[in-house]
């Protein structure tokens, strides 16, 4: 079964603790998905909306919960895991030393091979879609080459904005997908 990995927006959920809660949750409901990420790079407050973030997930069992690039934010709060960036490859081996999941972004077969061999437990690969100011997207055959020609369980992530972009992807055996927009 193709695994849901939400992804969280500042515009969507808001910064606001109160107001991200509810949304989060009320989309938890709707969407039901296995993991979930919040995101919110510029947010000043990331911490305490981190928090926030991880007691929601805690009120549905079957939903992991990921905070991002802070490794000890995630196991202070005690999130399931973290998600890093392409250039936190180096932040792995502390994540998994903590107990974390890590999942990392990816977009070359390299980073794949590179994250599968550093012990991360899923990637992201991107864009799969077309995705404002994401570059050229891979495209679904190079989806189906990164996943025959690696072990680690990999989502596929950008432009994936409704049923047509998720049939796609399910049908390449990827892991999973990764949506802001989708999960809206």
């Amino acid at each position: 079964m193709l695994q849901k990995y939400l992804i969280t927006s500042r515009e969507f959920y808001s910064d606001t603790p109160a107001v991200f809660r509810e949304k989060l949750h009320s989309q938890f409901v709707k969407h039901l998905p296995n993991y979930a990420l919040y995101r919110d790079k510029a947010n000043p407050h990331y911490e305490e909306v981190a928090e926030h973030f991880v007691e929601v997930c805690k009120q549905f069992e079957s939903i992991k919960s990921f905070l991002h690039s802070d490794v000890d934010l995630a196991k202070r709060y005690s999130a399931y895991g973290v998600h890093l960036t392409s250039l936190e490859f180096d932040k792995i081996e502390k994540a998994k030393n903590l107990g974390l999941k890590v999942i990392i972004s990816t977009h070359s077969l390299e980073e794949v091979l590179q994250a599968e061999h550093l012990g991360a437990d899923y990637v992201t690969y991107s864009p799969i879609f077309a995705t404002p100011n994401k570059g050229e997207p891979k495209g679904i055959e190079d989806l189906k080459r990164i996943i025959v020609s690696s072990k680690i369980k990999v989502f596929a992530l950008g432009g994936i904005v409704d049923a047509k972009e998720v049939q796609m992807v399910e049908e390449t055996a990827a892991y999973g997908f990764a949506s802001i927009r989708y999960f809206y």
